[in-house]
């Protein structure tokens, strides 16, 4: 209960400063929003313009480090909460108090072997965030930097308390308030913990590492720091140590002679490439986990939270993105209901016009002309009008782009997300849905297919063992169904046999 009193304080708190629904939305919402939302936030604080960020940063501190992640993420939207703000809460990204140099000797000391064959010259921590702190050393060996990622002590055990916490809210919502079940909260939360949970072993975080590193080795302008796996364990990550400007000091970077504008665009065409190229991409990119070298390549650090998709959902993806892109609300309102976001009994010409209602006021204007507490307004009541359900499954996605176009904007207030996304989403589709790919996929399958050909005589002999067995068992009754069977196998053998052919004649 007192978790539960402590997560109502907080919602209370930022509603009551406008820091966790942009203050428009409350202008177009509903009059029952509003009055709901006046009664809640009675006599919560309101803090002072001048010192409402810094007030609120440190209540969010002291609630532990699911609440910080909330404060992260509010810290990528100056555009919804404000500058002022917006640069308060980055001190929630890494400058938290660290624990004691007592706790990290003992820690390294149970993760691995012999720490002080690889990590020599552990310096104070550099910065200390809501899951870990890290610090600088020097490599026994080769004299390299590195950087040593340690995780909190007892950190696991919070966080899987607020979040069992969540999850039992969830549920309840959805047992009592019928209404919400189309926003599927329980499985959001589960996705949610899913990949919190993996911030809580850096085991994980190595491997996503690892894993990153392969995908992106041709990329030019990105990249993350090498790995030493030797030094690494479940509360231990040793990295590279490498040296940048913060993507939060945009005045340094601008000092430095960076393109703020190339930056921008680059950021999120980088992201949209994992995504759509690899199904694999950092989803805890705010600025505290990007660095920008001296020529301007950006490094990504702290890959403790990353997101998959699979074919499909990238393909989805895809379309809608370039759907909006080009303007085309039908395909865009084709594409949702063939994803099963929105039901297909609804009429795809009145959704694509509800989808134009919201695309076209946006295009063509600069980001700080628009109302994003009007435009989420807007959004939300077409998703109940429609029934769309929320996609769980996406929800690590929608999180990271928001993020990122939160950090781009940082960059360049005036950055056109469109503009920056065109070229890159069409040259994908064109390579992904056109005749190369189709004939690629049939290439792929080819030898999963040719392998079930070469299993099929085995099978048979198989089936037809079965087949006289249930005969024996009951002579005198006919076996119809395994007269059906025998012409199933035929006509799956002849599929088989004509599929091969078709795959070697390609």
């Amino acid at each position: 209960m007192r978790r539960f009193f402590r997560l109502l304080a907080m919602a209370r708190l930022l509603l009551a400063q406008d820091a966790l629904l942009p203050p428009g939305f409350f202008t177009d919402a509903p009059l029952r929003i509003r009055l709901a939302r006046r009664v809640f936030t009675f006599l919560a604080p309101r803090f002072r313009e001048d010192n409402r960020g810094l007030k609120l940063s440190d209540r969010i501190r002291k609630l532990g480090p699911t609440y910080i992640k909330l404060g992260q993420f509010l810290a990528t939207r100056p555009d919804i909460i404000g500058p002022a703000m917006a640069h308060d809460l980055t001190f929630l990204q890494d400058q938290l108090p660290p624990f004691s140099d007592k706790q990290v000797r003992r820690i390294l000391a149970a993760e691995l072997d012999a720490p002080d064959r690889v990590i020599t010259q552990l310096s104070a921590p550099i910065a200390a965030a809501s899951v870990a702190q890290v610090h600088q050393a020097v490599h026994a060996e080769t004299g390299e930097k590195l950087a040593v990622k340690i995780l909190r002590p007892d950190v696991e055990l919070r966080l899987a308390s607020e979040l069992a916490l969540l999850a039992r809210l969830a549920k309840m919502a959805e047992k009592y308030f019928p209404v919400t079940r189309r926003l599927r909260p329980v499985d959001s939360i589960e996705i949610l913990a899913r990949s919190i949970n993996g911030e809580t072993d850096l085991r994980m975080e190595a491997a996503a590492l690892s894993e990153m590193a392969e995908n992106i080795g041709d990329m030019k302008g990105f990249r993350v720091p090498k790995l030493f796996w030797e030094a690494s364990g479940r509360r231990v990550l040793t990295m590279q140590w490498v040296d940048g400007v913060k993507a939060s000091n945009v005045d340094a970077l601008r000092a430095a002679g960076h393109d703020l504008s190339d930056l921008a665009v680059r950021l999120l065409q980088i992201f949209l490439t994992l995504v759509l190229r690899d199904g694999f991409f950092h989803a805890d990119m705010h600025q505290g986990n990007l660095l920008i070298g001296e020529d301007g390549t950006i490094i990504a650090i702290d890959l403790g939270i990353c997101g998959r998709l699979d074919n499909d959902s990238r393909r989805f993806l895809a379309e809608i993105l370039h759907g909006f892109i080009t303007r085309d609300y039908k395909k865009l309102a084709q594409v949702h209901i063939e994803a099963g976001y929105v039901p297909d009994h609804h009429d795809v010409d009145a959704f694509a016009q509800a989808l134009r209602s919201v695309g076209e006021p946006i295009r063509d204007r600069d980001a700080d002309d628009i109302s994003m507490g009007r435009v989420l307004a807007q959004l939300f009541m077409i998703t109940e009008q429609f029934d769309m359900v929320t996609q769980p499954q996406l929800l690590l996605l929608q999180k990271t782009m928001v993020t990122v176009e939160g950090v781009a904007r940082s960059f360049d207030p005036k950055v056109n997300i469109w503009d920056a996304s065109e070229k890159l989403v069409g040259d994908w589709l064109r390579k992904s849905i056109g005749p190369q790919a189709i004939l690629q996929d049939m290439a792929d399958n080819a030898g999963r297919t040719l392998r079930m050909v070469q299993r099929l005589p085995d099978t048979l002999d198989e089936l037809e063992r079965g087949a006289r067995a249930l005969q024996n068992r009951d002579a005198t009754k006919p076996a119809p169904r395994s007269d059906r069977l025998a012409r199933l196998i035929g006509l799956s053998a002849l599929g088989l046999a004509l599929a091969t052919i078709i795959y070697r004649f390609l």
